[in-house]
């Protein structure tokens, strides 16, 4: 029962990091109708931000200068080279802005992605940082039997919420909000009315980039700072996704923590494959059968994937008839 309870906390405490890093992919792609493959990049980003500035500045600052270096990044990269590509570019009129290729966007984000993880290394070299966990966080938080939850996941899990809270009330009750919801399916409506779309894009952009970074930083002292970070976490970021349902931050918050959940338990189970193919009455191959759910542990997202297209394409809380999926309930 003991380690139940901390698997849970634990794969709790991944499952809300990785919906820190995919809200900001959800609102980029509810706005602009773009799949940001460099997301993943600018989240790299914030952990190596994050890393330099909390060795000279203290962890406080980290938290608050890597999302907002990277999220001017983000908007400079938005207002200078994406607008020019994505398919919500309100700068286009009739048919041109109608006909857009949304190729174009996911091309330059893919190039994008590239050229930060070329910078990275040229910045920070090939080798990994030490991230060290701030002292007043450092230790344990309390102990259920023989097993311990550590005070930096719990904090971690405290960011995770707060975010969660601050981008419900900006979207739900702030008029920016208000503005940004509107323009995510009547945007001329909104031009209309005197507000000026491309800025809100942009702005959506930066603060989409700026959560990446922030997940980054939180998430430096728990894995490992290097330039593959953006490789390894940005294939299961679009697992989360594409399963909550593009566009949807509900979505995503409810695919997260089911990925969390799913990778924890499996890492730390000694079930065998033989023993849950007894059980349901199929047959397996010896090496099969000798395979646990601990080694197929990374596995399961992209099974959780494939078992989610088959059944519902849409994802989770996706809607069918959407353009692009898009204006899921961000």
């Amino acid at each position: 029962m003991q380690a139940f309870v901390i698997d849970m906390l634990n794969g709790a405490s991944y499952g809300l990091l990785l919906f820190m890093l995919s809200a900001g992919l959800t609102l980029i792609f509810s706005m602009l109708g773009v799949l940001n493959f460099a997301h993943a990049s600018f989240y790299m980003l914030g952990a190596y931000l994050g890393v330099t500035f909390g060795a000279t500045l203290g962890f406080g600052w980290a938290l608050v200068l890597a999302p907002l270096a990277t999220g001017l990044a983000g908007a400079a990269f938005e207002r200078t080279l994406l607008r020019r590509a994505h398919p919500a570019n309100t700068g286009m009129t009739g048919a041109a802005r109608t006909t857009a290729d949304p190729l174009n966007a996911l091309l330059l984000t893919f190039g994008a992605s590239l050229a930060i993880g070329e910078l990275v290394k040229l910045v920070w070299g090939l080798q990994p940082l030490a991230a060290s966990v701030p002292a007043w966080l450092d230790g344990v938080l309390f102990r259920f039997g023989g097993a311990a939850f550590s005070r930096y996941r719990a904090f971690a899990m405290l960011v995770a919420v707060a975010m969660l809270g601050a981008i419900h009330a900006a979207l739900r009750v702030s008029r920016t909000g208000l503005v940004v919801r509107a323009a995510l399916t009547h945007s001329e409506a909104v031009e209309a009315l005197g507000h000026n779309v491309p800025r809100v894009q942009t702005m959506v952009f930066a603060l989409g980039t700026a959560l990446a970074a922030l997940a980054g930083v939180v998430a430096a002292p728990l894995f490992v700072v290097e330039p593959a970070m953006a490789e390894s976490m940005g294939s299961i970021v679009f697992v989360v996704v594409v399963t909550g349902g593009l566009g949807s931050l509900s979505g995503a918050f409810v695919a997260a923590l089911a990925v969390g959940l799913l990778q924890t338990f499996a890492v730390s189970s000694d079930v065998s494959l033989g023993g849950v193919a007894a059980h349901l009455g199929v047959t397996l191959a010896p090496a099969w059968r000798a395979l646990t759910l601990a080694q197929i542990a990374p596995l399961l997202p992209y099974l959780l994937l494939v078992a989610m297209l088959a059944v519902r394409p849409q994802g989770l809380f996706g809607q069918r008839g959407q353009r692009g999926q898009r204006g899921g309930d961000a």
